[in-house]
C-alpha cells in the first residue's frame, strides 16, 4: 500500500526549507476528473516547450512521492502550468487534487521529453494528437512562437469523454486567438479538432478511428498523412500511442528522438 501524501501548507515553516518547493498560484477544477494548476517557476529552470518534469508531494515518512507531468505552459511563461487527472485512490493525485493557492509542491527542475520540435525533421504540417490530459504538452507547444516559425500549419486534436473534459483545450485555443501578441504570431496557422467519445458534441469518435476512416482529413480539407510533409506528435494512453505508432509506420513514418529526428514522436513517459 502506498503511504499517504502530505500537502505542504504555505503556512508551514518546514516548507521554506524543503528543496525544490514551489508555491501554488492558481487552481481550477474542470470537472470531477480533471483539474489544472499553476505554480511559481524556479529562477534557474530552462526547458523546451513540450518537455515534462517530476513533481509531487511528501509521503507520511517525509519522502518525496513524484510523478512525471508534462509542462502545459510555454517556455517563455513566468509560471509553470500543469493539467492533471484526479485518481481518487491514486497515491499522488488523490491528495494533489486538493491543493490550494499558497500551498507548496515539489518540482524537480530537470526537464526531459521527446515531444519537442528538435526531435522532428523539418516539415510543412504539424499534427498534435492528444487524448485526455495528454493535451498538456500541446498547450505548451501551441503557445510557442518557434512552432509557427517551423511549420506552415499546426493541427491540434483533442479527444476526451465529455464536453467539460474538452473545456481546457477550448479555452486554450480561444485565449491564443484573442491574445494580442500570440494572435499576431499564430494567425490562421492553428487549427483545432476536438472530439468526444461519450457525451454528445459536434464531432464524435476516437481520433484513431477518424484517422483510419479518413474523416479527419476530409473534415480539415487536407490529404492523408504524408511523411514527406507531415510531422506528428502523440500524447495519450499507451493504447493510443501504440495504435498511432502502427498507423504512422504503416504510412512510412519513422519515429524521432532528440538524438535522431524523425517524422513523428510520442511521449513514452505519459500514461493517462
Amino acid at each position: 500500500m502506498n503511504a499517504p501524501t502530505q500537502i505542504i501548507s504555505g503556512a508551514d515553516t518546514k516548507a521554506a526549507r524543503l528543496p525544490d518547493a514551489q508555491t501554488v498560484t492558481s487552481v481550477r477544477h474542470w470537472n470531477d476528473r480533471l483539474f489544472s494548476f499553476r505554480v511559481t517557476r524556479p529562477a534557474s529552470l530552462r526547458f523546451r516547450s513540450g518537455e515534462f518534469l517530476m513533481i509531487g508531494l511528501l509521503d507520511d515518512n517525509g519522502k518525496p512521492l513524484l510523478r512525471a507531468y508534462s509542462i502545459a505552459s510555454p517556455s517563455w511563461d513566468d509560471e509553470l502550468e500543469f493539467f492533471s487527472i484526479k485518481v481518487q485512490d491514486g497515491p499522488l493525485t488523490s491528495r494533489l487534487q486538493h491543493i490550494k493557492v499558497g500551498d507548496q509542491i515539489i518540482i524537480r527542475p530537470k526537464p526531459v521529453g521527446t515531444l519537442v520540435v528538435d526531435a522532428l525533421l523539418p516539415g510543412k504540417r504539424l499534427y498534435l494528437i492528444g487524448t485526455g490530459t495528454g493535451v498538456a504538452p500541446f498547450a505548451s507547444l501551441t503557445r510557442d512562437p518557434e512552432v509557427y516559425e517551423k511549420f506552415d500549419s499546426v493541427i491540434l486534436t483533442h479527444t476526451a469523454r465529455s464536453v467539460s473534459a474538452l473545456g481546457y483545450s477550448h479555452e486554450l485555443v480561444d485565449n491564443i486567438r484573442t491574445d494580442e501578441i500570440l494572435s499576431e504570431i499564430v494567425g490562421d496557422k492553428l487549427r483545432f479538432y476536438p472530439t468526444s467519445t461519450r457525451e454528445q458534441t459536434p464531432k464524435m469518435g476516437r481520433i484513431t478511428n477518424l484517422i483510419r476512416s479518413g474523416e479527419l482529413f476530409s473534415d480539415l480539407g487536407l490529404p492523408s498523412f504524408d511523411p514527406a510533409v507531415d510531422r506528428v506528435m502523440i500524447c495519450g494512453s499507451m493504447g493510443l500511442n501504440m495504435e498511432m505508432k502502427e498507423i504512422l509506420e504503416s504510412a512510412g513514418f519513422t519515429e524521432g528522438s532528440n538524438s535522431e529526428p524523425g517524422e513523428y514522436v510520442l511521449e513514452k513517459a505519459f500514461v493517462g
